[in-house]
């Protein structure tokens, strides 16, 4: 009677961890995924600028972009993403009358680069559906560099700011381990630009505040690791 309730105990404790492996592997996940995707960076400005008046006009670019996620479990996730966009700057509306110009025109400010990594914590609806759609929100930090100042004013000076950032997206999965995405963010960025025109009037100095607020819309493929 001993030995067989010894054999029914070590059968019962052998079943138990093999359940409990078998659970444990269920649970597992690929907690890694890498992302590049074809960005339109669409800025919605305005601007306040001091003594010219007017407004800010930012052109619209695309750009290629890599992001990494990270999941704490199948739904939260952490995603941060790497690019850098140019754009052309100029004002409109501007008074130069003051200087010799017209009351109302375009001021040429060049060009400027953005390096904007931006950290979100997303929550995934349906991580396990082939449809994983998710959002987001999260901080953003704008390096602004490679001021090309153009050939009206002597230079531009863009300060480093942080921003808050919205997101929404999808992936699909081709299969267990590639997806394709849609996404899009909207960043909530402001600066302040100094812009020297001392070639144009001894001493004058610019200076502005500039709501870049871009919208990103991208589309890309991914993998999970």
């Amino acid at each position: 009677m001993k030995k067989l309730a010894f054999i029914a105990l070590s059968l019962s404790l052998l079943c138990t961890g093999f359940a409990n492996a078998q659970e444990e592997n269920s649970n597992e996940f690929k907690r890694w995924q890498v992302r590049l995707r074809g960005v339109a960076v669409t800025p919605d400005e305005s601007a306040s600028i001091g003594i010219i008046g007017g407004d800010a006009s930012i052109s619209s670019t695309f750009i290629p972009e890599l992001d990494f996620t990270y999941f704490f479990t199948k739904n939260i996730a952490a995603e941060l993403i790497l690019g850098t966009s140019k754009h052309d700057v100029h004002t409109t509306g501007s008074d130069i009358s003051a200087i010799g110009g017209p009351t109302h025109t375009d001021v040429d400010l060049g060009s400027v680069y953005l390096l904007p990594p931006t950290l979100t914590l997303q929550y995934h609806f349906m991580p396990d559906s082939d449809f994983r759609p998710y959002a987001g929100a999260g901080i953003n930090y704008t390096i602004f560099y490679g001021v090309d100042e153009g050939n009206t004013i002597k230079d531009v000076e863009y300060d480093n700011a942080f921003g808050f950032a919205l997101q929404a997206g999808l992936d699909y999965a081709i299969n267990d381990k590639f997806f394709v995405n849609v996404d899009v963010k909207k960043i909530f960025l402001k600066t302040d630009v100094t812009v020297d025109a001392s070639n144009l009037a001894d001493g004058l100095s610019i200076p502005a505040e500039v709501d870049i607020n871009p919208w990103l819309f991208g589309f890309g493929v991914g993998m999970k690791f």
